[in-house]
């Protein structure tokens, strides 16, 4: 199953750049023999300023039409990393081709895009910059990869 960051902005050079590429380096060499990945990260951008109704748009003309989508939203619910592993293994056994989890820009997502979400995930009641949440759904991907794995990584 491959596996999309669908992201509002774009990510500039940086330690949250680093730690990205780090944890999904580390996905794609664990999740590689679990039916993982690859996983890419794709940016959009609404130039004219728009707000989360054009980012909606662009977000929308991003996912691959039979894509099983995870929208990271305030709203969502919170699980811990091995429900989320289980809900990446589900989907991929189920014979998804495609996983794009979704992080929207400074107003969060338009409610078309969370309507065609599967699931709605929240990293907690606060609010992340959606740098920090980027760097943290990659390393809950790994989590998730390492948990299913049986690695050692994840500890309870």
């Amino acid at each position: 199953m491959r596996v999309t960051i669908l992201a509002v902005g774009r990510l500039r050079t940086g330690p949250e750049k680093h730690l990205i590429d780090d944890y999904l380096t580390r996905f794609d060499r664990t999740g590689r023999a679990l039916g993982l990945g690859p996983v890419q990260v794709v940016e959009v951008e609404d130039k004219k300023g728009g707000g989360k109704q054009a980012e909606g748009v662009l977000i929308l003309k991003s996912i691959p039409h039979r894509a099983t989508v995870v929208a990271l939203d305030e709203r969502g619910s919170v699980m811990p990393s091995p429900k989320f592993a289980q809900m990446l293994a589900r989907h991929r056994d189920d014979g998804a081709g495609d996983l794009v989890c979704v992080i929207g820009g400074a107003d969060g997502l338009a409610q078309e895009v969370l309507n065609r979400a599967t699931a709605k995930l929240s990293f907690g009641q606060m609010v992340w910059p959606h740098m920090l949440a980027r760097v943290m759904l990659s390393e809950q991907l790994y989590r998730a990869a390492s948990i299913l794995s049986g690695s050692p990584y994840h500890r309870v």
